[in-house]
C-alpha cells in the first residue's frame, strides 16, 4: 500500500474498541492507511457516553485521547449512518480492503423466570441508556412512584443503577445526567433499593471503588446482612488463593456495612448475597408487586469454579420496580456470522469465521464486546483491539484482503452522502460537544446533553 493507494479500513461502531483499533492502525510506521468509522448515532464513544454512570466523570475523560486520535487527517467519522440500513456489507466490500465490527453489546440477558415481562420489570441497560440521554431510550417511562426497588445482579452496571436511584437531586445535578432523567428522579419516591447477588461477596463482580462509593452517599444508608457476609469455606479458600489486596478491601467494605449503625438517612441500599429471584409476582393489572427469592449455597466444580446452587429456602420480597442486570448481550449484524448462544460475532482472535466452512472470511474482523462478550473495563478493549489489528496487518502482509472496485476516499464519501445526506462528521460532533458544555455551564452543570436526533441535526443546521 502506498500514499496514492492507501489501505482503506472501515470500523463499524465508535466505542473504545473502535477507537483503540483505529489508533493502532494509524500509529503503524511505514503504513499508508485511512480509517473511516461509522456509527448509527450522531455522537461517538458508545458506552463511554451512553453507559458510564453520570457521577463518574473521570472515567469519561478517556474521550480526550479519542479526540486527539480523531484529529489525524487519515481518520474520518460518519455518524448518523447505520450499517444494514444506509450502508450494507456489499457496499463496504466495494470501498474498503478491510472491515472491522466493533458494535459492542447493545442489549441485555434475560433471567428466564416467570413474571419477567410484567409491567415494572425492566432491563437495567434501558434504564442506564435513559438516564444517560441515549436518543433511542429518552422517552421511556419508569415508575419512580414505587418505594421499593430490586436490582438483580452485582456487577458495576447493577451497582450504578442502585446508586443513581439512591442519589439526591443535588448530587445528580452536579453530573451530566440527562435533563429528563434528572427531572424524573427529582420526584422519585424510592426509599429502599435491594441489590441482589446469586453468589457470595467474594464472587461479586462490582469493583472496590464502586463498593466504597455507595457507603458515602449523601442521603442513603448502605447495609449488608451479617449472615450473608459470613464466608463459607469455599469463599475463604478463594479469597486466600487470590491473594488480592483489592478483593480483600472490597470484602472489608461489605463487612463494615453489616456492622454499621444506620444514620437515619431517607433512603437505604441493602446489598444481598446468595439469593436468586425465581419468580416475579404481579397484581390483577399485570404489574410487579413482589418477587420470590431462593437462598443459595456455593458449590465447586471439577476446576474449582464456584457456582450458586438453590437451597430449599424461599422468601418473599415486596418490590414495585425491578431492574435485571445479569449481563449485556451482543446483537447480530446483517450478513455477519453470529453465535446466538454466546451473543458474539463468530470469530477467532478477531478474524470473522464462516459458520459453514469454518474458515476466516477475507477482510472481515471484530473487536470489543461483540468479539469476546461483555467483560472487562474500558481499558480491556485496548489489548483486545490490538490483537485484532495485528491479525489484520498479518493478513495484509499475506495479501488476504478484499479487492474493492472503488477504494478511493471520495467514492465512500459520495456513497454516504447519497444514502444519508444528514451524516455527521467529527467536526460536527465537536460543535455539538461545545454546545452541550456551554448549555450545561449556563445551568451550573458540567454538560447538558442533546437527547433527540432532531435537536442535534437542528443545532448543526442539517
Amino acid at each position: 500500500m502506498t500514499q496514492p493507494h492507501p489501505l482503506r479500513v472501515t470500523i463499524i461502531g465508535s466505542g473504545p474498541a473502535a477507537f483503540y483499533a483505529a489508533e493502532h492502525f494509524l500509529k503503524q510506521p511505514n503504513l499508508a492507511v485511512e480509517v473511516d468509522m461509522f456509527d448509527r448515532l450522531p455522537t461517538p464513544f458508545g458506552l463511554v457516553r451512553g453507559g458510564v454512570a453520570p457521577d463518574h466523570p473521570k472515567i469519561k475523560s478517556v474521550t480526550k485521547v479519542y479526540d486527539k486520535m480523531a484529529a489525524n487527517p487519515r481518520f474520518r467519522f460518519f455518524g448518523n449512518v447505520e450499517f444494514g440500513k444506509h450502508v450494507t456489507l456489499a457496499d463496504l466490500k466495494q470501498h474498503y480492503h478491510q472491515i472491522l465490527y466493533a458494535t459492542g453489546a447493545q442489549t441485555d440477558r434475560r433471567m428466564g423466570i416467570p413474571g419477567e415481562d410484567l409491567k415494572g420489570s425492566h432491563p437495567a441497560t434501558e434504564f442506564v441508556a435513559w438516564y444517560n440521554g441515549h436518543p433511542d431510550y429518552r422517552d421511556l417511562q419508569f415508575d419512580l412512584s414505587q418505594e421499593r426497588v430490586a436490582v438483580v445482579g452485582v456487577g458495576n452496571v447493577a451497582i450504578d443503577v442502585a446508586r443513581i436511584l439512591c442519589r439526591t437531586p443535588e448530587e445528580l445535578a452536579a453530573t451530566d445526567i440527562a435533563d429528563h432523567a434528572l427531572e424524573a428522579l427529582r420526584h422519585s419516591k424510592v426509599k429502599e433499593v435491594y441489590l441482589l447477588g446469586r453468589r457470595g461477596p467474594v464472587q461479586a463482580a462490582f469493583t472496590t471503588p464502586e463498593v466504597k462509593e455507595v457507603g458515602e452517599m449523601a442521603d442513603a444508608d448502605t447495609v449488608t446482612q451479617p449472615d450473608e457476609m459470613a464466608l463459607d469455606d469455599l469463599s475463604k479458600a478463594e479469597l486466600e488463593r487470590a491473594n488480592d489486596r483489592e478483593l480483600n478491601k472490597k470484602v472489608d467494605y461489605l463487612r463494615e456495612y453489616a456492622a454499621r449503625q444506620p444514620k437515619g438517612k431517607s433512603r437505604k441500599l441493602t446489598i444481598r448475597f446468595l439469593v436468586s429471584p425465581v419468580e416475579l409476582c404481579g397484581d390483577e393489572n399485570g404489574k410487579v408487586v413482589g418477587m420470590q427469592l431462593v437462598r443459595n449455597r456455593l458449590v465447586a466444580d471439577d476446576k474449582g469454579s464456584l457456582s450458586a446452587k438453590a437451597a430449599d429456602q424461599f422468601e418473599e420480597l415486596s418490590v414495585g420496580l425491578v431492574f435485571r442486570s445479569v449481563g449485556y448481550r451482543g446483537v447480530a449484524l446483517p450478513d455477519v456470522p453470529f453465535h446466538d448462544k454466546w451473543g458474539v460475532i463468530l470469530n477467532e482472535k478477531g478474524r470473522v469465521v464462516d459458520p459453514e466452512t469454518k474458515q476466516s472470511r477475507v477482510g472481515q474482523y471484530t473487536s470489543g464486546w461483540i468479539k469476546r462478550g461483555p467483560s472487562g473495563i474500558i481499558g480491556t478493549n485496548k489489548p483486545d483491539s490490538v490483537e485484532t489489528v495485528n491479525c489484520m496487518l498479518e493478513d495484509l502482509g499475506s495479501g488476504a484482503i478484499l479487492q474493492p472496485a472503488h477504494p478511493e476516499a471520495a467514492a465512500a464519501e459520495a456513497l454516504v452522502r447519497e444514502r444519508q445526506p444528514q451524516y455527521i462528521t467529527y467536526a460536527d460532533w465537536l460543535k455539538l460537544d461545545e454546545l452541550e458544555l456551554a448549555n450545561g455551564k449556563a445551568q451550573g452543570r458540567p454538560r447538558l446533553k442533546f437527547t433527540r436526533m432532531e435537536d442535534m441535526l437542528k443545532a448543526l443546521g442539517k
